[in-house]
């Protein structure tokens, strides 16, 4: 399981959660992708994501206004 790291800071919505998307098809089955964000709105929409895409979100974090959700790709 390799992590892939993916920097979608000062990104508005729905920026965030369209560069994961793109990042998530690349990525092997089994990876992760941990998503750094600023928006808030990232707090909604990444377990919404992760639900229609049928990825697992892992973990969600937030410290000093940056938000980190941890993506593992199922399918």
């Amino acid at each position: 399981m390799t992590d892939h790291p993916l920097n979608a800071k000062g990104l508005q919505c729905p920026l965030p959660v369209l560069r994961a998307r793109k990042m998530l098809r690349a990525i092997a089955v089994g990876d992760t992708l941990t998503v750094e964000a600023t928006d808030p709105g990232a707090l909604r929409d990444f377990p919404a994501f992760c639900e229609a895409t049928g990825s697992r979100l892992r973990s969600s974090a937030e410290e000093d206004g940056i938000y980190r959700f941890v993506i593992e790709r199922l399918v």
